[in-house]
């Protein structure tokens, strides 16, 4: 298929109906308003369903609604907006039910800027709702990779019966790119014997999320957590640039990354062993890559758009806290080239 140049917002709307999307339900928030706007007029051509919500609680609703029929289903929002769906997203995961959610974040806490950021990290990989769960979280870096990634999220909460966040910034949404759609669907994903189908011939099902005894409820979450387990073991994924020779790596994701690779050009150019480790899922978080590297590397550089909300992850991938060193811009700000090439030197001084 020839590449066509698409904006992120509108790719990843044509991604998911590519991926069999037919339901979404979402509500107009900047910077992702183009996904709405795109789906409300694609998605009924497919045969379809769009509804814009009276609000970001009851679009989750309806997720949670469709998702437990079956369906393929969608929404997005933008920071504060993924901040309300966050107690519908918790019914979800409790459930065991398939869903995808998009994030183009920006710039917080509180409504912030609508300018991109990436202090949502928390809010995604740690869980924004009450109780002990996961969802799987990527991290795309491109407008190309975002379209992979929101084709790839409908079958792996297929395959695991889990929600997936797709935690874009607002940069990769109004960002312009050459992007291609080709889904395979993958092999292995099961049969939705389990999906509620109204009354009529065949096995009665219920989804449930209400269990009361306290032993009935730990098992509950030990079922959920064997599920988490296949997903850690299966599904980590990650980029190595450039370190093969490196003695040291940044890490960082999405648009933050895509100016660390360009710093790096600077400094290799000096002199500076130096590569990047580029989270794409930030949960199961890649440990695996760590360990690969861990012998190798002397520091990592982590570097976001946030108050350094993944360093305790990378601290923990590298068990050891002194290894980490840390350059963050915020409240919609982007790192420039510059920063990121003098942090670097000074990190590393003049070891080359």
């Amino acid at each position: 298929m020839a590449k066509v140049l698409m904006k992120g917002n509108e790719a990843v709307g044509k991604a998911a109906i590519e991926a069999g999307c037919r339901y979404f339900f979402g509500y107009p928030i900047t910077p992702q308003s183009e996904v709405p706007e795109y789906l409300s007029s694609e998605l009924p051509k497919v045969g379809g369903t769009f509804v814009q919500a009276e609000s970001e609680v009851a679009a989750i609703n309806m997720v949670y609604g469709a998702a437990a029929a079956g369906a393929r289903v969608l929404t997005s929002s933008s920071s504060p907006g993924i901040a309300l769906k966050q107690e519908g997203i918790g019914y979800i995961s409790n459930a065991g039910l398939p869903a995808v959610i998009i994030n183009m974040m920006r710039g917080g806490p509180g409504l912030g800027t609508i300018q991109p950021g990436q202090a949502d990290y928390n809010m995604a990989v740690k869980g924004g709702a009450n109780g002990d769960y996961h969802n799987v979280v990527l991290a795309p870096a491109s407008v190309q990779e975002a379209v992979n990634m929101v084709m790839e999220a409908f079958d792996i909460a297929d395959m695991y019966g889990i929600p997936v966040i797709v935690l874009a910034d607002g940069l990769i949404g109004q960002m312009m790119e050459p992007v291609e759609f080709n889904y395979v669907r993958r092999e292995g994903i099961p049969e939705k014997t389990w999906a509620l189908t109204g009354k009529g011939k065949g096995e009665r099902h219920n989804i449930k999320n209400l269990v009361i005894d306290p032993d009935d409820c730990e098992n509950w979450n030990h079922e959920h957590f064997e599920v988490y387990e296949k997903v850690e073991a299966n599904e980590q994924a990650w980029e190595e640039y450039l370190l093969d020779d490196a003695e040291y790596a940044f890490v960082s994701y999405g648009t933050a990354s895509r100016v660390v690779r360009t710093a790096i050009g600077y400094l290799r150019a000096e002199g500076y062993k130096v590569g990047m480790l580029r989270p794409k899922t930030l949960w199961p978080f890649p440990q695996k890559a760590f360990d690969k590297w861990n012998g190798q590397i002397k520091k990592y550089l982590d570097v976001e758009m946030s108050m350094g909300q993944m360093v305790p992850d990378v601290a923990y991938a590298c068990n050891d806290k002194n290894k980490v060193a840390f350059h963050g811009r915020t409240g919609g700000n982007v790192p420039t080239v510059d920063e990121v090439v003098a942090f670097g030197k000074e990190v590393m001084g003049g070891d080359k």
